[in-house]
């Protein structure tokens, strides 16, 4: 487990936890940008399938509770389809099957991810300087 300098877990732990399900999102929303305009290999096949992240509580040693990103699992909505009759992948009828990624929505996920990511930073920037001022304190007596 995490822990901070002072071998505790608290604050920080919690947060760099936190942290790490944040990237692990941006990670898989990324993905999915990334593969958004895919068809099919094959006509009649499937496109990439959006994947949407899995998270969970995570008891610490201290018995405080975090998150984790626990699995990924694909996006169960249905995937677009596109008339385009010469495109190698459509299926008798001219229709190409598009992924189920929506790419706006993807990018406002990723700008909530992002937002939370920076707090969790904000939350261990201030503890850790709320620590440094404690032993400041401590030693000058």
């Amino acid at each position: 487990m995490l822990m901070t300098k002072l071998g505790e877990g608290g604050p920080m732990a919690i947060a760099a936890m936190a942290l790490r399900a944040q990237q692990a999102r941006m990670r898989i929303i990324a993905e999915n940008i990334a593969n958004s305009q895919t068809t099919a290999a094959t006509p009649g096949g499937d496109p990439y399938r959006r994947q949407m992240p899995i998270f969970a509580p995570l008891k610490l040693e201290d018995g405080s509770v975090s998150v984790q990103l626990v699995r990924t699992e694909p996006d169960p909505t249905a995937f677009k389809k596109e008339y385009s009759p010469g495109h190698p992948a459509a299926d008798p009828s001219g229709y190409v099957t598009l992924s189920n990624v929506e790419t706006l929505v993807e990018s406002l996920d990723f700008k909530a991810a992002q937002r939370a990511y920076e707090a969790n930073l904000n939350v261990i920037d201030t503890s850790h300087a709320m620590e440094q001022s404690t032993m400041r304190l401590l030693q000058s007596k």
